[in-house]
This record gives structure tokens, sequence and C-alpha cells, in this order.
């Protein structure tokens, strides 16, 4: 269980990765805001808590590994990476620039502490899988953690690796639903219903849960539990906000991929700082 002051720790550390992710975003002028700011809850749980990382050593084989599938919130991982020592923050300000080492999706080649190249979606939860065995024959006791989005989880080789991670046994893998309810093309209900998503992995064969992807400590206790599962592969479906933590991106219709104006970014950092205050305060 998480003392309040790790708690009060995470929240700070969520919103200032969400502040130095739309900042980046902002400073390019245009990217996915809205899968950004969704997943900096659980980013900030993971590298803030419940990672075995070092960031002075971001190859180390005994490491636990993060797998962002849904490869488009790349700034936010990199907003992490950075607030934990990884690379300057002042990287930040090259993305998606050309000769950057922080592209709009992850690669494993350009920007350290990235675990693996991802973006085509689908495929994280393939490579997740791979790791995870792969992982477990070399003998190692490490977790991998893999981020999907839910617009991503239409793609039948989710359920592919999904069945195979089952069937493997993996108790090392241990997934996670950004369940915004919004992709690309508009609301995932109207496009491709996912029905009951924990149902669904359940009935594969995962021990599944599903949280408030806004509270840490939830989230926190949903690895905790995860963690103690022997046998399956785990998955902990995330409900959320896209664009949570800026007002007008949360309310806009479209808002996976957005151009931010100057004002608008100014906006957003106004009101990111004043959380910030308010949960430092607290």
């Amino acid at each position: 269980m998480l003392s309040s002051d790790k708690i009060k720790d995470l929240k700070i550390f969520a919103t200032k990765i969400r502040i130095e992710a739309i900042k980046a975003i902002g400073n390019l002028g245009f990217g996915h805001v809205g899968g950004v700011l969704s997943i900096a809850d659980t980013l900030a749980v993971l590298y803030g808590e419940v990672m075995n990382i070092d960031p002075k050593n971001p190859r180390w084989e005994d490491r636990d590994w993060l797998i962002c599938s849904k490869g488009h919130a790349g700034p936010a991982v990199y907003a992490a990476l950075a607030l934990k020592g990884y690379f300057p923050l002042e990287d930040l300000m090259t993305l998606n620039k050309p000769g950057t080492n922080l592209p709009s999706h992850c690669d494993r080649n350009l920007t350290t502490g990235i675990d693996m190249t991802t973006g085509s979606l689908g495929q994280g939860a393939s490579i997740a899988v791979g790791v995870a065995l792969g992982n477990r024959l070399n003998g190692r006791k490490n977790f991998t953690y893999l981020i999907l989005g839910d617009g991503e989880i239409q793609e039948g080789q989710i359920w592919e690796a999904a069945l195979y991670a089952a069937q493997q046994k993996l108790d090392n893998l241990i997934a996670f639903v950004d369940y915004n309810k919004k992709q690309l093309d508009g609301y995932v209900k109207d496009i491709n219903d996912l029905g009951n998503i924990k149902l669904k992995f359940e009935s594969f064969g995962w021990f599944a849960q599903e949280v408030n992807g806004a509270e840490v400590e939830e989230i926190y206790d949903a690895i905790q539990r995860a963690k103690q599962i022997e046998g399956k592969p785990s998955v902990i479906v995330l409900n959320t906000i896209k664009g949570k933590g800026w007002s007008y991106a949360e309310k806009a219709e479209s808002n996976h991929h957005m151009i931010i104006s100057q004002e608008q970014l100014n906006e957003a950092l106004e009101e990111l700082q004043t959380e910030l205050k308010r949960v430092v305060a607290k």
C-alpha cells in the first residue's frame, strides 16, 4: 500500500509528465495530444515506483521492460524518461524535428530508455509476449509491461498474442489498456465496439482488473495484485479521459492528433501548472 506522501509524489510526477509532454508537442505545433495525456498517471506509477530500472544503465539485462505498443504516445514516455534522468529535459524540445532522437513514435534505436520500437498498431503485443517469454527462458525474474490503446485492440494480432501469452502462462507480463473511449476516427463504440474488455481478456485466460486510470493508488494496487498471480498474464483496463489534464483537449471532439497554437499551449500549461501547485500544496 502506498503512503500518502508517495501518492502525492506520484501525482506530482504524473502532472510533470503532462507538462513536459505538452511543452514538447506545443513547441512542435502538433501531435498526439489525447492519448499522450491519458496515459501519464500509469507512466508515473511505473517509472516512479514500480519498475526495476537504472537510468545510468538503460540496457541493464535484468531491468523491467516497458513496451508502449500505442507508439504515438511516445512523447509521454519521453517525458517520463527525461524526468527520470535518461537524457536532458531540453532534448524534449527536439520532438519529431530533423535530426532528433525523439521521433513521434517510440524508436529503440534512437531514444535512450526506449525498450522497443513501436507504432504499427497491434505489433507491440506480440513483441511484449516474445520479450516476456525470452526473459523467462533466460532465467530472469523481471516483468514486461505493455501499454495498449483501446482502438488498437480492435486488431486481430492483439488477440493472437493474448492467446499465446495465456498458453505460455506468462505471469511476468502485465498489460494496460488505455480505455479513453476514443480513437483516430471517433468513438470506439461507434467504430468497432469492444464490449466488456475485462471479460474478453478473462475469456482468453488472463487475470483482468479494471481501475480508474487517473488514480495512481488504484493503478499501483492493481499492479501489485497482478504481480502475485501465478501462471497467467495480467491486464489492467484503465478507465481514462483522452486529453486528461487540459480541459480544451478533454472536451475537443477530435483530440487524437491536434494542432496547438501558442495561445492554446499557454492555456494548457497554465492549467497544468495550477494543478501542479495544487497537488504540491495539498
